[in-house]
């Protein structure tokens, strides 16, 4: 039966050293997420994020994966999220999905994918449809 979680949260990104040359020069960032959710979801997450942009205003890339510890509506354990996201010219869209048998102690086999809302004052909310076996 697929459920929804709710919430808002905090996240801290920070910009890491290109891990090549041919990563800088090609304008690839690396950065270091840091997450602290509330609501349904009350847990944190780390993770990585590889971001391109390019010569025109408002387009980029990215990919990311992050691993999310907590309570998910009383039940204890993991997840890894995978991100896949794009901005063309100023309009989103984004992809988080619930890595594959990622799911831990009471979380094992868990399925679904997850909405981010970013208002505009920055304020981050989410929206997790998922299914428990």
């Amino acid at each position: 039966m697929i459920q929804h979680a709710t919430g808002k949260f905090d996240v801290k990104v920070t910009p890491q050293q290109p891990d090549s040359e041919a990563a800088r020069v090609a304008n690839l960032g690396r950065m270091s997420i840091e997450k602290q959710f509330h609501g349904d979801l009350e847990a944190t997450s780390s993770g990585e994020m590889l971001a391109a942009q390019t010569e025109v205003k408002g387009s980029a890339g990215y990919v990311a994966m992050e691993r999310v510890v907590g309570v998910l509506r009383g039940r204890t354990g993991s997840i890894v999220l995978q991100h896949i996201g794009t901005m063309n010219r100023g309009v989103p869209e984004m992809s988080v999905t619930v890595v594959p048998d990622s799911g831990t102690g009471e979380l094992k086999g868990i399925t679904g994918k997850m909405t981010i809302t970013i208002a505009p004052g920055g304020e981050h909310s989410f929206d997790f449809e998922y299914d428990l076996p």
